[in-house]
């Protein structure tokens, strides 16, 4: 493994990591960040993303050996003290390692279910646009067994560096794709044979009652409003009974619950 020293921040080189923050925001051309040294252990296992190169701070090299030995041949490894390396990427970078990885195609959610094993289970979001909570809800479907996530337009983006991040890689784990509305994704998982379980502080049914088919969907909406009421009037809906006087949890919180009884107790 060669290494390239990087002593300048405008070094044309590294110019996919100049000014992270914002760039994560607009979009990089079909490409994401990856942060952190668990991150870039994960996404090496990935063989659907493509790793272009790697930014890391001189601090981090010593003891990284085995996991750059994975790189690809092709991907360049640079190296910049920390002060360079936070005048590149734009605030301090703690954590000392980027790599920018190209982001795999979205295949269409019908084909996406059609892959599916006869038992499976999947998540949907609808209107999710905190990446904290949809990096919580990657990272709970990763450790539950979840085979998909599924994204209606207006969830944010799992493959946004923060996300990934709050997800440990299991953003890079869980497939997903997004589907052109809440109606086009209930509509395909329906058509897939899906049992539709909808989360909802008012949902008719306990979560500790239900017994999942083999094939079940989890939907879940944005803190506050919740689901539309038009996917909950065509869902099963569930709720978290509470006490204490509260009728919610944090959605990602939510996620883990109800993934784990899902998980345990579905004939998949």
């Amino acid at each position: 493994m060669t290494t390239i020293a990087i002593s300048d921040p405008d070094d044309p080189r590294i110019e996919a990591y100049r000014a992270v923050r914002e760039r994560d925001l607009v979009g990089r051309q079909h490409r994401f960040v990856a942060e952190g040294e668990v991150v870039l252990r994960v996404l090496l296992r990935q063989s659907r993303f493509k790793i272009e190169s790697v930014l890391l701070a001189e601090s981090r090299l010593e003891g990284l050996d085995d996991l750059l030995s994975l790189l690809p041949p092709e991907a360049p490894v640079h190296t910049a003290n920390r002060q360079v390396m936070d005048a590149i990427v734009g605030f301090p970078i703690h954590r000392g390692i980027l790599a920018i990885a190209q982001r795999a195609p979205l295949p269409p959610i019908e084909d996406l279910l059609s892959r599916l094993p006869e038992k499976a289970l999947v998540v949907g979001l609808v209107g999710l646009a905190n990446h904290d909570n949809v990096g919580g809800i990657f990272r709970n479907a990763a450790a539950f067994g979840a085979q998909a996530v599924l994204l209606d337009q207006e969830t944010c983006d799992p493959l946004y560096r923060k996300a990934i991040r709050v997800s440990v890689g299991g953003a890079l784990v869980v497939p997903f794709t997004r589907a052109p509305s809440a109606e086009a994704m209930m509509q395909a998982l329906e058509a897939a044979s899906f049992q539709v379980f909808a989360l909802s502080p008012s949902g008719k049914d306990v979560l500790s009652h239900i017994r999942p088919a083999a094939r079940t969907a989890l939907l879940l909406g944005a803190e506050g409003p919740g689901l539309p009421q038009d996917v909950l009037a065509r869902t099963r809906t569930v709720s978290i009974p509470m006490s204490g006087g509260f009728d919610s949890l944090n959605v990602a919180t939510t996620s883990g619950i109800a993934l784990h009884h899902l998980a345990s107790t579905c004939a998949c």
